[in-house]
């Protein structure tokens, strides 16, 4: 079986007149970490996108081991997981509830797994309240958690510690580091550095 690999290849995008990704490359290992870094409009999001499918340049590929991902996008996308700007929560649902089937529609989850990640992520004391209650930190902590449940070799991250307090900045370091050390890859698009202290932890600043 080919190692696990992201490559990212002259990715060329347009936005009507405007040239937002211009030849961007670079290449990913099992256990590396790449920030994004840009002003607001450079494209980190675009970027993103682009890596998972969701947007189309007009030249360039993505490939993942080794393997252009536009020829199957849904073995590609049992893969990984993308993490936007709003959490993917139902707001009539509590959180115990959205993990259960956000997760669950990916892999078998039990209530001790569920409890756990709940745990971790310091949501458990408010995890059978309805999402819409929560705060906005609140609910970014319930998708760390789903994000841990997942178990997918390459997570997909814009702006990942928005809306968290001290704490919870490094949390989501530590959760990146764990995803790391059992040979995940994590892209991030990002505003400041994150809280991680990695060997191979590299930064791609994409020009306005």
């Amino acid at each position: 079986m080919p190692a696990q690999t992201l490559e990212v290849k002259n990715l060329q995008l347009w936005r009507g007149e405007r040239h937002v990704l211009r030849g961007v490359e670079f290449a990913l290992d099992c256990g590396a970490c790449l920030e994004v870094a840009g002003a607001n409009g450079a494209g980190k999001t675009t970027l993103l996108r682009a890596i998972c499918g969701l947007a189309y340049p007009e030249e360039g590929e993505v490939l993942w081991k080794g393997e252009d991902v536009r020829r199957n996008l849904p073995a590609f996308h049992s893969s990984l997981t993308y993490l936007g700007h709003e959490p993917p929560l139902k707001a009539d649902l509590s959180a115990r509830e959205n993990l259960r089937y956000w997760v669950g529609v990916r892999r078998r989850v039990d209530a001790d797994s569920l409890d756990a990640a709940l745990e971790r992520v310091g949501a458990q004391r408010w995890s059978d309240r309805l999402v819409r209650t929560l705060s906005a930190g609140q609910r970014r902590r319930v998708t760390l958690a789903g994000l841990a449940l997942l178990a997918v070799p390459l997570w997909l991250l814009d702006e990942p510690t928005t809306h968290l307090d001290a704490d919870g900045q490094q949390l989501v370091g530590s959760l990146i580091g764990e995803q790391l050390g059992r040979g995940g890859m994590v892209v991030a698009a990002v505003h400041h550095a994150l809280p991680i202290a990695l060997r191979d932890s590299r930064r791609l600043e994409l020009p306005l």
